[in-house]
């Protein structure tokens, strides 16, 4: 068994903000368990990243990296051999042969059957952290996709209520504005009516001021 795991934060999830969904991980530097036995660090790529389709490739790849390095464990096994494989080259037989040929010296009783025994081990143990990252993010992605659908859903709603009560001012605005246009017709009738009677009662007023007024007159020049 490894004496280090996959020592990964959440591929999802931020430590400091449980609803970020984009946080990409970072691993502390894998502390090196045999540095007597250390084999060259340029590394051949088997892979290449388009960085550019998706910007998180080259950093996966890097955690991945240093998460399998994360388990070797002391002397010579698969880990060191697919190291320096990586180097000569992987299609090249010499170096395998020269890879198992430096195990030998290290570990004399190094066989094919323990190299292929720890890369199932290796094997596995990615397996298990690709496993828990991928339930995680599909998690967190059907997580999401509930929360955006349940808010277009709302959003949706408040739009059709806000239509459906702008449908409704609208009708009372275009009754009241034909109520407003019935005001003066409708009330013609008493307008007039009160308007000559403020007029007959002005006239009227006149007409008996007018009268005594007159008599007034007779009284003074008469009496």
């Amino acid at each position: 068994m490894a004496k280090e795991n996959f020592n990964w934060k959440s591929l999802f999830v931020n430590d400091n903000d449980s609803h970020s969904t984009s946080s990409v991980i970072r691993t502390e530097e894998p502390v090196s368990l045999n540095p007597e036995n250390k084999f060259p660090q340029q590394i051949e790529q088997t892979y290449t990243t388009d960085s550019s389709a998706n910007p998180f490739l080259k950093e996966i790849f890097e955690v991945y990296d240093k998460g399998f390095e994360s388990l070797n464990e002391p002397g010579f096994d698969f880990f060191e051999l697919y190291k320096s494989v990586l180097v000569v080259g992987v299609t090249n037989p010499q170096s395998y042969q020269m890879a198992f040929t430096m195990g030998k010296s290290i570990n004399s009783d190094l066989t094919k059957d323990f190299l292929l025994q720890k890369a199932n081990f290796y094997i596995a143990e990615i397996e298990k952290v690709y496993e828990k990252y991928n339930v995680v993010g599909k998690a967190k992605k059907q997580e999401l996709d509930n929360n955006i659908a349940k808010d277009k859903y709302n959003l949706s709603k408040s739009i059709t209520d806000l239509e459906s009560n702008i449908v409704q001012l609208q009708k009372e605005l275009e009754a009241k504005k034909a109520e407003l246009q019935k005001m003066d017709p409708a009330n013609r009738k008493e307008l007039t009516e009160i308007q000559l009677k403020i007029e007959a009662n002005d006239l009227a007023k006149e007409k008996i001021m007018s009268s005594i007024n007159t008599v007034i007159t007779g009284i003074n020049q008469y009496l």
